[in-house]
């Protein structure tokens, strides 16, 4: 078997390849690029649960990075356990064929209780008292504190929120050379999320993506020249394409006008209670699953759906089957947003009734994808100062809510979840060494294929 490392950068596309990104940009010219038609929905834990079982959605179950779960009537996003992926993944089938193969899954999601011989995946700790404390989970055990008396603490703050940055993708490509030292792994992949906070934030066509191409391309280079000294090989890969985006759209209000929402109490604040609704969504970029408790206004949903601005089409059943979303996690309806529309999970019609976890970094709470975590509230001054005081405070043991976080949607200049069709825009896979014709782009399903005919090839 060839070992491989594959280097997965989050958001980048062909239109990226370029002067900025000169290392991406010589491996490219050297080797193959081929472009991905995404998965759908084109998120994180759906595509690389494509990449990994080579199945879609209404195979494997990942309808999204997170979905309503009927049974315990509450919307769970970025669960962790790999035991939520239905089918055989890459390194099982690699296993098959040969015993001696391992793998290492290093920040690729779904990473608790893999089957891979080597993770790490970020895991705060939850004390009683109500501390969130940073911290990361390893398979084996022992990585957790070795990993971490070498390299340092993982810099969780720089990995999702206001503070999102460089540093995080800097410590996990430490930690996939940390893990080739030790183990050698026969296949490692590699979560690079750097490019995808600027492309949210900021847009893909903002001057600013210039810098942080930069920086997560210095980062690429390390490893590139890094794992080609150990004679292993590299493949670069990313999991979807950024549309700039200027409309928020809140489907959860557009529901509440209608009577349709369940709104609870709590201590003056205002809960979305969805078991008890007759039907609300779950927004997740650019793609809302509408879950029914009352199948009776299903045709007025539907209609109403279709006549809002910023839905660009709306799945049915026989619409979810022809994208292969047809499982049962997924949605009755699944809308899709117009190419620059993303969908809130904004379910309040006054900020002050808004829930406490809404202006903090909470993605468990929330029932829906909210990016704008990325910013600080603008009208707070010296927010710097003020973060620091409130994390001393909770260090010495007191409660209090981190809640720096703005309810204005329209700061978010960036989105994805829809295909895009354009080829400058779609993900790309990027092979070593020039393998022939590369007119046709691949499915989202096919990369786990071309993935393992690089590791053993016939």
């Amino acid at each position: 078997m060839n070992r491989t490392v594959v280097l997965n950068i989050v958001g980048l596309t062909p239109r990226h390849i370029g002067s900025e990104t000169p290392a991406i940009r010589d491996f490219a010219e050297k080797g193959t690029l081929r472009r991905i038609r995404s998965a759908f929905p084109a998120v994180t834990c759906s595509a690389q649960s494509d990449y990994v079982t080579g199945t879609a959605p209404d195979r494997h179950g990942i309808v999204g990075n997170g979905w309503y779960h009927r049974e315990l009537a509450e919307v769970q996003f970025w669960k962790q356990p790999e035991a939520q992926v239905t089918g055989a993944k890459i390194w099982d089938l690699l296993k098959q064929k040969d015993p001696s193969f391992t793998c290492a899954k290093l920040f690729w999601w779904y990473n608790m209780y893999s089957t891979a011989d080597y993770t790490i995946t970020p895991r705060p700790m939850y004390p009683a008292d109500g501390r969130k404390i940073f911290d990361v989970y390893t398979k084996p055990y022992s990585i957790r504190p070795d990993i971490k008396k070498e390299l340092g603490e993982f810099p969780f703050p720089s990995f999702w929120g206001p503070a999102a940055g460089i540093a995080s993708s800097r410590w996990i490509a430490d930690s996939a050379k940390w893990i080739e030292n030790r183990y050698s792994p026969t296949l490692s992949l590699v979560y690079l999320p750097h490019l995808d906070y600027g492309l949210q934030k900021l847009g893909p066509t903002h001057a600013g993506i210039a810098e942080e191409l930069r920086r997560i391309d210095e980062v690429v280079d390390d490893l590139i020249l890094y794992f080609q000294s150990r004679s292993v090989q590299v493949i670069l890969l990313s999991e979807y394409g950024i549309s700039p985006v200027d409309r928020p759209v809140h489907l959860n209000r557009l529901f509440r006008q209608k009577g349709w929402l369940a709104i609870k109490d709590e201590l003056s604040l205002e809960i979305l209670d969805c078991g008890a609704s007759r039907v609300f969504a779950v927004a997740d970029h650019q793609v809302a699953h509408i879950y029914l408790n009352d199948t009776s206004i299903s045709s007025q949903v539907l209609d109403l759906l279709n006549a809002q601005e910023g839905v660009d089409y709306v799945l049915d059943e026989s619409g979810k089957k022809e994208h292969r979303i047809n499982h049962s996690r997924a949605g009755d309806f699944i809308a899709v947003a117009d190419s620059n529309a993303w969908f809130t999970y904004y379910y309040w019609n006054e900020d002050s009734k808004a829930p406490d976890f809404a202006r903090c970094v909470d993605i468990h709470r929330k029932p829906g994808y909210d990016p704008v975590e990325l910013f600080l509230e603008p009208t707070i001054s010296c927010p710097k100062l003020r973060v620091a005081w409130k994390l001393f405070l909770k260090k010495i043991g007191m409660r209090m809510l981190m809640d720096f976080i703005p309810l204005d949607a329209g700061l978010v200049r960036g989105s994805h979840g829809r295909r895009l069709e354009t080829g400058a825009d779609q993900p790309v896979l990027i092979l070593p060494g020039k393998t022939g014709s590369v007119a046709e782009s691949l499915e989202s399903t096919e990369v786990m294929n071309v993935l393992m005919q690089a590791v053993q090839p016939n």
